[in-house]
């Protein structure tokens, strides 16, 4: 049923996409005179000092938006929670995640390996955290703005 769901909001994304115009992104991707962009591997790594780029769209505003983020070994987020869905695809590395109501504690040595080439959906209001433990992990993230985040309060596991 979540697979389902998933497809059709994808499909509906790419739809989307395909019929509205792009704004701009942090890299100043822009779509060539006939619409399309292809952004080569150089274009979707993080300026220094940046870990992610806005490759179409922006998760602020309304409409669609694709970031891709850049996540330092031992990096990541403490407990939060988002009110739109999110689809995300480990592009490179080992992505660890807690989800659910396990995920309300901050609990490192808990959380689960989501491996390179897998598909996470983050359902709205999901309480979840996620980090790169001892490698470098790149993430798409694809969803509908605005998208407002909620941190959970901090409470970590003894």
């Amino acid at each position: 049923m979540i697979l389902r769901r998933a497809v059709s909001i994808f499909g509906c994304m790419l739809g989307i996409l395909l019929v509205n115009p792009m704004r701009g992104s942090a890299q100043d991707l822009h779509p060539d005179v006939e619409g399309f962009l292809i952004a080569p591997p150089d274009a979707l790594r993080p300026a220094e000092g940046e870990r992610g780029v806005n490759i179409i769209g922006d998760s602020s505003e309304p409409g669609l938006y694709v970031l891709q983020l850049t996540w330092a070994p031992g990096t990541g987020s403490r407990p939060h929670y988002h009110n739109q869905a999110r689809y995300i695809q480990v592009l490179k590395g080992t992505w660890w995640v807690s989800t659910g109501a396990a995920a309300d504690v901050y609990d490192p040595d808990s959380m689960i390996p989501v491996e390179e080439g897998s598909f996470i959906y983050e359902p709205p209001e999901g309480h979840h955290y996620d980090m790169a433990k001892d490698e470098e992990v790149v993430v798409q993230i694809w969803g509908m703005g605005p998208v407002n985040t909620t941190r959970l309060p901090s409470i970590t596991a003894l």
